[in-house]
């Protein structure tokens, strides 16, 4: 049993990454192009917080569109769907994220994720301007977007954000600790303390020498790392402000 911290009421979280881009027309189909080479007892946490809804996948009303378009699509090919952004810019880009449920995607995976949802975007078109469509990995550095991913990374720095002040703060910098129910559970100065899933607004890895390390050595003992693909990476430096 972890002992957590009481956090007292509450007046109410790249690196390495394979990727495929065809450019989509919208409405008029698409032109894809060439993929590139490329502690006993707990402390009860009390927290006065209205209802939240959370979704880390797809955040706005078109993100959520998107995934329930994709996400049948990519299931079907043995793929998760990690996340998905439609981003504003001259020409909207629409990012997605997925992953193999054991880890370890690849540029090969990518392009066949593009082609397989390429079509069916053609079909339901959802977007009405010009986008491109851009498939990648989550890198090492990844974001966490689901609840299973905060107990895969236990031992690994994240950063977290929640969409309301919890004990004056949004910003939570630690060690992942796991999952307890619905909770996250995170090392902080403070000790360990748990936040509801539900509550987060962001979250993601830190990339550190640890992570880099033990992500390499996972994907060469799988036999899928070419270590002639990599440069020096920095790492964080651990030196910004929680």
């Amino acid at each position: 049993m972890v002992r957590k911290v009481w956090l007292g009421r509450n007046p109410l979280a790249d690196s390495e990454r394979g990727a495929y881009t065809p450019v989509n027309s919208g409405a008029f189909g698409s032109t894809p192009t060439v993929p590139p080479e490329n502690v006993t007892g707990r402390a009860p946490v009390f927290l006065c917080l209205g209802m939240m809804t959370n979704d880390l996948i797809a955040k706005a009303a078109i993100d959520r569109r998107m995934a329930e378009i994709i996400t049948p699509v990519i299931e079907d090919m043995g793929y998760e769907l990690v996340r998905v952004r439609l981003m504003g810019g001259k020409t909207h880009t629409l990012q997605i994220m997925a992953d193999k449920p054991e880890g370890g995607i690849e540029v090969d995976d990518c392009a066949l994720i593009s082609t397989a949802v390429s079509a069916v975007l053609d079909v339901e078109d959802p977007i009405i301007d010009a986008y491109t469509l851009e498939v990648s990995s989550p890198g090492i550095d990844r974001p966490l977007t689901r609840l299973k991913d905060f107990e895969v990374f236990e031992g690994y720095e994240a950063k977290i954000e929640t969409a309301e002040m919890i004990e004056g703060r949004k910003r939570f910098k630690g060690v992942l600790a796991g999952v307890e129910g619905s909770e996250v559970l995170i090392n902080v100065e403070e000790g360990t303390i748990g936040l509801e899933f539900d509550w987060l607004s962001d979250a993601k890895l830190v990339l550190t020498d640890e992570l880099i390390r033990d992500m390499l050595r996972q994907r060469k003992a799988a036999g899928t790392l070419n270590e002639e693909n990599f440069d020096e990476i920095e790492t964080d430096s651990g030196s910004e402000e929680d």
